[in-house]
This record gives C-alpha cells, structure tokens and sequence, in this order.
C-alpha cells in the first residue's frame, strides 16, 4: 500500500520549534513585542487627539506633555461643535461624498463590466491606461484638474465653488473600476449566456444578474469613495473657496483662527469618528469584498 503524503504549509517557525518549551517562549515574546509595538503606533496618535480634547489649553501646550488629562473637560467637545460649525460642515462632506459615490457606482460599474464581459476590441488597451494613471502621483494632475475645472473643455463652465468640482474627478477611478473588473471576472459565463439565451440584454443582465450577485464588491468600492472624499484636503481647499460650503477637514482649516488649541484638538476627534466607525462596522465586508474575486469558480 502506498504511503500518502500530507502537505503541510510552510511557516518561518517549524511545529518541532513550536512544541519545545523554549520555542513557545521566544516565538510569543517575539509576537507580543511586536503587537504592542504596533498597537502603540497606530493607536497612539488616536488617544493622544482624543485625550487632547479634554485637556485645558495651558495643558495642551505643556511639556513635558501630559499622559493623562489633569481634569478633564468634556465641554470642550461641545464648544467645538457649536463654534467650528461641525454640523454643517459634517452634512457639507456627507454631500459631496454620496455624491461622489453616486457617480463613481453608476460610470466604474459599468466601465467594469463592459471590460470584463462585454469585451471590446481595446478593451485590455484601455483598462492598461487606467491602471497606468495610478502610477502617476496625485499631486502632478492638481493643476491639469484645475485648469479643467476652471473652464470646462466644450461646454466652458467654471465649476470652481460647485459641488460638480469635487465630484467630476473622482468619477473615473482605475482602483475601483480594476476592483469591480476582477470580480465580474469571477462570474461564471454560463450565467451571461443563459440570460441572453432568455433575451435579456447586457443593461437587463448587468442589472438583474450581476449586481445582486456584486454586493461584497460593490459596498467595498462604496467605502473606499466615501472616505476618500472624506479624507481629501488639498483638492477642496482648491476648488471651495466658501468656508460655509467646505468638507469638514478643510472646514476646519479655515474656522480654526483664534480658536484655542484643546478646541482645535477637540475638533478634529470628532471629524475622525465617523471613518473609524465605517471601518470598526464594515472591516469584515472590506477584507471579504477585496478577495470575493480573487479565485474564479
């Protein structure tokens, strides 16, 4: 009888390692050392602006800094709310960032699909293109976009102070479109030639067929618009020039003269909540939905 052989995946530490006393000590020092280590950099700044918020001004600015507020002041998050207008400026960034996300849903997906299933002739040229573009910092397409934004190619309207500034850009985006192009592929074309079999057309197919079957895929792509509009400062401040119509970040750039330090702090941890709780609510869909359609079958 021929003996069979298991493999068994390979790890920088071997099970012989693993099962000896002094190999357990050594790998879970190592392991603890480095997840503190890295919990401390990434959680670090976080407690330090949202312990920042409940200190004074003099304590703010004190050095050696202070672990722990002195007494704390939770008024401050108030103050902040009601002087930096973070309600307006908070609804100002849910506009234009479902806005954006509208409009990259409705092109990305469809650019996505005609690539993967409609198939044209370049289409392979073209999805390069897009990917090429991501090679280019975005930095360098600041002042092409601007110029573009300023006079509108053909139609030559100026969007500068318009929510259509802020939108137009993010429209094409190859990540996402390369995202949403990689799980279509996944889709079994058995699927595609029965719904044309059946006289559906690739708007009804797209439609009744590949997007309940894209949801992982597409609340991925939806997150990541969000917070990119979310996050973006340089491109708002270009082209919103009202302080009453700008994205919270850039919001409070421009209301924060004259106002104290622990207020500014204070701010700026109550502009972060909603990201870290789009992440803390939807980590699982992030991670499924970015390896939905890494294996086809």
């Amino acid at each position: 009888m021929a003996a069979t052989f298991t493999p068994q995946n390979r790890t920088l530490i071997s099970p012989a390692t693993l099962s000896r006393r002094k190999g357990k000590i050594i790998y879970w020092t190592v392991l603890s050392v480095i997840l503190v280590v890295f919990t401390l950099v990434f959680v670090g700044p976080l407690y330090w602006m949202v312990t920042g918020g409940f200190k004074s001004a003099q304590e703010v600015v004190a050095n050696p800094p202070t672990l722990f507020p002195k007494n704390p002041q939770a008024s401050n998050y108030s103050t902040a709310w009601s002087e930096l207008q973070l309600a307006r400026l908070l609804f100002n960034t849910l506009y234009y960032a479902f806005g954006a996300l509208a409009f990259q849903l409705v092109f990305d997906v469809t650019a996505a699909y005609a690539i993967s299933k409609l198939r044209p002739v370049l289409g392979k040229l073209i999805l390069g293109g897009m990917l090429a573009t991501l090679m280019i910092p975005s930095a360098v397409l600041i002042v092409p976009q601007y110029m573009t934004v300023l006079d509108l190619p053909v139609l030559h309207f100026n969007l500068i102070g318009t929510p259509w500034a802020i939108w137009l850009p993010t429209v094409a985006n190859g990540f996402n479109i390369f995202l949403l192009k990689r799980f279509f592929d996944s889709i079994p074309e058995d699927l595609m030639h029965a719904a044309a079999i059946d006289g559906a057309g690739p708007l009804r197919t797209l439609w009744s067929i590949v997007l309940p079957m894209s949801r992982p895929i597409l609340g991925v792509v939806s997150i990541f618009a969000v917070v990119n509009v979310w996050k973006d400062f340089l491109w708002p401040m270009l082209v919103e020039p009202d302080p009453k119509n700008q994205p919270i970040n850039i919001g409070i750039n421009s209301l924060s003269q004259g106002v104290p330090q622990n207020i500014l702090i204070a701010a700026l941890a109550i502009s972060a909540v909603p990201t870290l709780l789009i992440f803390l609510l939807f980590q699982r869909n992030i991670m499924s939905g970015l390896t939905a359609g890494s294996l086809k079958g």
